[in-house]
């Protein structure tokens, strides 16, 4: 059967049903409970810990369409695989009970692999999968989670966060791809495609979820859950692309925004939600409330007078399902509003054929489909090697003075700092907790950075710091044990966090860390930076006087050894940044600034550029070039450069496409990112790489808030070269 074949049978089926429910069991549909409204804290022997009363309760008698999260909030943490598929199981089996046996979808937050998932296999974070600038990981990233996650018993991953991270004291950047558009959009789109596949109903492949939708991490204060001010053009050209984009690759779900974007929450935001969500990007699927937040237009907002009033806006301002979570108050209130007639049955109707059209398309309602068996499905060597390699490419070598690094086996090397000897700081937020900060049921065959080094090293390496983050660092005694060695590895950074409970005040270390870092400078031996975290957190003072500097970000479970690769030249690091790293903590100037931000004293002096990131080699590009002098607006342009590996070793570069509409009826940016190509070349190995640059690559959005492009000069820019070309009418 061909797609439209499939895409006409599931409609068809989808309205039969339809037809058949009642308006309780459409509302049902319509409710997502976390577990533990049907979970019990302690299971009895190897039972899986449900209640059966409150299980067949929501299900049977409630009709609710939906289960998320991990037993138990707020102490949800991993569990046995087999666990999870005892779990999945028992709901299906009572879901297949009911009077039209409508099968559950189980949700879940799996971001960097399947999270809630013993022994699964945890990639870098997004911010870190950005740096690697590799689409292709990112695809087998989505692969293996999809994978890992259908072999749980689990059908639906709230993933990837499609939000640009351009505000870097918000405590979620991590879980974005970058402040770029076309970087964001690119990886975004890579993962979704592996994911999903061209069939998510398919054993191995699981439904995605872009969060969250749209202009949540823009808040004006940095802090999450708060304002955003977005103009609408500011929208259109940098917040909504992205999710456009993963519209375009088919994810068939969306979160909405949390908080409110000029005044309007997301969830009562119908402009947002169906005039630009459904009518400009054509999104046909599931648009989800988060964690209670149409409850929270009542209690936090003050946008509605009353709880059933809130359960109206939001539901007619386009939101399908209610994350409620802990209670069918949403499920009472929106009976009670249909019965009324204050929400019509067509919008009811419009909101479960979304949700039963992905049941169908995500293959719940075969019976005799198979869980995906864990045995050659989860955990496999392969995947662990694809996380490994993703973690070598995500590190990123800022500063190599004098070719400090790579170190020689033999030296000897002094770990401190509060990052060094944890697996948790390389992790972050969503893994095995929602925290991810207790390190205690982090797998103790991963290595920490000091473990990892300590395991590779022929000669003598020596850890003084704490057992965890916040444990006091006796820097007199780190200062004495510092001239027995050649070498201090000064590892600094956050602790693991996510949400409002990462909300910081600055972006300024804090003085234990700075105090630890100012006497190791001062003992005069050679140190070498390594920055772990969600943030690029102020170093500027500890990075000018160190010859060495390596920002670990978020490099998963194999980040121990993949920075223990990189420090002692087992391997060429390659990742490249994907923010641009402040100098100070209020001077947040982006890369795709505006001419104004280069005039006078507005300069963009950021501590490390967008795309930087150096090697243990050297490239140089040249020969850059257009092949055409002047296009029409409506006409592609191939651009073509020629980049050579100038130095000593094989090693990997991104070569990164920049543009500039010289002048325009809205100003445009100094540059901003359009393509980009990773490629590994062997010492003098050159390589012709051309690229295709598209009249929407050319485009922006116009005085009247219309995408367009204008006749007139461009720029290419790649690496020191700048090619031209003109627009005509």
């Amino acid at each position: 059967m061909n797609a439209q074949a499939a895409s006409e049978a599931v409609e068809d089926r989808v309205e039969e049903l339809l037809s058949e429910m009642t308006l309780e069991e459409k509302v049902g549909q319509m409710t997502q409970i976390d577990f533990s409204v049907v979970g019990v804290p302690v299971a009895p022997g190897e039972e899986p810990p449900i209640d059966r009363a409150r299980l067949e309760d929501a299900v049977i008698n409630r009709h609710v369409g939906s289960i998320l999260n991990t037993p138990f909030t707020p102490f949800n943490k991993a569990i046995p695989i087999e666990t999870w598929r005892k779990i999945t199981a028992a709901i299906q089996e009572t879901s297949s009970r009911t009077r039209l046996k409508i099968p559950v979808i189980y949700g879940i937050d799996a971001i960097h692999g399947a999270t809630y998932t013993q022994g699964s296999v945890l990639f870098p974070q997004a911010i870190s999968m950005a740096a690697t600038f590799n689409p292709e990981l990112s695809f087998k990233e989505g692969e293996i989670t999809a994978r890992e996650v259908r072999a749980s018993g689990l059908h639906w991953n709230f993933s990837p966060v499609m939000d640009i991270g351009r505000q870097p004291l918000w405590p979620r950047l991590w879980e974005t791809y970058g402040e770029d558009v076309h970087l964001a959009s690119v990886m975004g789109t890579a993962y979704i495609k592996g994911h999903q596949g061209d069939d998510f109903s398919a054993p191995d492949k699981v439904p995605t979820c872009l969060k969250h939708y749209v202009g949540y991490s823009f808040p004006i204060n940095g802090k999450d859950r708060t304002p955003a001010w977005i103009g609408e053009r500011m929208l259109r050209e940098y917040f909504l692309p992205t999710f456009e984009a993963g519209v375009q690759a088919g994810s068939p779900t969306i979160m909405v925004n949390s908080a409110e974007v000029d005044g309007i929450p997301g969830h009562a935001n119908y402009q947002y939600l169906t005039t630009i969500l459904r009518g400009e990007l054509g999104f046909k699927g599931i648009a989800v409330s988060d964690w209670e937040d149409i409850k929270r237009l009542y209690t936090r907002d003050r946008l509605a007078a009353s709880p059933k009033e809130a359960v109206k806006i939001a539901v007619m301002a386009g939101v399908d399902m209610s994350m409620v979570p802990f209670d069918f108050t949403f499920y009472d209130l929106l009976v009670e509003l249909a019965q009324a007639g204050e929400v019509p049955m067509s919008r009811i109707d419009e909101a479960v054929s979304r949700i039963l059209t992905v049941k169908f398309q995500t293959g719940l309602f075969d019976p005799e489909r198979p869980v995906l068996p864990v045995e050659g499905h989860f955990a496999t060597p392969e995947a662990l090697e694809t996380n490994r390699q993703a973690a070598r490419e995500s590190i990123i070598l800022a500063k190599n003075d004098n070719h400090i690094l790579p170190l020689k086996k033999d030296a000897r090397i002094l770990v401190t700092g509060p990052t060094a000897n944890l697996l948790s700081v390389m992790n972050g937020g969503w893994t095995i907790t929602w925290q991810g900060d207790n390190e205690s049921l982090y797998p103790q065959d991963k290595l920490t950075v000091f473990e990892a080094l300590q395991k590779k090293s022929a000669g003598k390496v020596t850890y003084v710091g704490g057992q965890a983050f916040n444990d006091p660092i006796d820097i007199g005694k780190v200062v004495a044990e510092a001239k027995n060695h050649d070498y201090v590895l000064l590892a600094l950074g956050e602790k693991p966090y996510t949400e409002t409970l990462g909300n910081i005040d600055s972006l300024m270390l804090d003085q234990a860390q700075i105090d630890l870092a100012n006497a190791v400078i001062a003992s005069g031996k050679p140190v070498i930076l390594l920055t772990l975290g969600g943030r690029p957190r102020i170093i500027t003072a500890i990075a000018d006087k160190v010859p060495g500097v390596i920002l670990g970000f978020l490099p998963g479970m194999e980040g121990g050894e993949a920075i223990a690769d990189i420090l002692y030249g087992d391997y060429n690091p390659n990742g490249k940044l994907p923010i641009s790293y402040p100098r100070n903590t209020n001077d947040i100037v982006l890369y795709d600034h505006k001419p104004i931000e280069t005039f006078e004293s507005n300069t963009y002096k950021p501590l490390y550029p967008f795309g930087h990131g150096l090697s243990y080699t050297t490239f140089e590009t040249r020969g850059l070039s257009v092949d055409k002098a002047r296009i029409r607006g409506d006409e592609n342009i191939a651009v073509h450069v020629t980049v050579k590996n100038t130095g000593m070793l094989k090693g990997k570069e991104t070569v990164l496409l920049y543009l500039n509409d010289v002048a325009a009826s809205v100003t445009r940016p100094v540059k901003q990112l359009k393509a980009f190509r990773k490629v590994e070349l062997e010492p003098g190995q050159e390589q012709s790489l051309s690229f295709t640059l598209t009249p929407r690559d050319l485009s922006f959005i116009g005085v009247d808030m219309k995408r367009i492009v204008e006749p007139g000069e461009f720029k290419v820019m790649v690496g020191n070269e700048t090619a031209g070309f003109f627009v005509t009418e």
